[in-house]
């Protein structure tokens, strides 16, 4: 079977947090922790990115096989392992930056993303604030975010909040482990 390569970017919160997830779903070739859907233009910096002044999101660009993975199965794991009610915040992390969002790369990204938030909306106690946006530009990460959770597994951050959320999605999604 020959591979159908497809590209999902999505924000929920700390970008750290969703590649650690993003990195144990079978199907997913690489995961790169970046920024997106800023009004400043030029590659931002994280520090620029943290100001909240920039406009951007803390997201991660998951490269997929189609035929392992589906993007609506991407979008079914992103949309129940982070908080997608909450504008502009997940957990104690607050600001723009780390806004729930969808940045689809065609219409039928744009259609499939619409879908899930519909089905996915009943299972929630408040509304949706996930925002569905066409992807403009994709800016990598600095490298000391790539892989954070695999080179830091013990620091203070990844203990209390992303390890809870791998153990949540591990629980919930068996069957999509690596």
């Amino acid at each position: 079977m020959s591979k159908n390569i497809q590209i999902a970017t999505v924000g929920g919160g700390c970008f750290w947090c969703t590649e650690a997830v993003f990195q144990e779903v079978k199907g997913v070739i690489a995961v790169v922790s970046g920024y997106s859907g800023g009004t400043v233009p030029g590659h931002p910096t994280y520090r620029e990115i943290c100001s909240g002044l920039t406009g951007h999101a803390e997201v991660v660009q998951i490269t997929f096989d189609a035929n392992i993975i589906s993007f609506e199965e991407i979008l079914l794991i992103f949309m129940t392992t982070h908080n997608p009610t909450t504008l502009n915040k997940q957990g104690a992390d607050v600001g723009t930056q780390y806004r729930s969002v969808i940045f689809y790369h065609n219409d039928v990204q744009k259609d499939i993303a619409q879908n899930v938030i519909n089905k996915v909306a009943p299972y929630y106690n408040d509304s949706i604030v996930t925002e569905v946006t066409a992807l403009e530009t994709f800016y990598n990460a600095e490298d000391y975010h790539q892989n954070y959770y695999k080179n830091n597994p013990d620091q203070g951050y990844c203990s209390f909040v992303i390890a809870p959320k791998l153990a949540k999605f591990r629980q919930l999604y068996t069957d999509k482990l690596k």
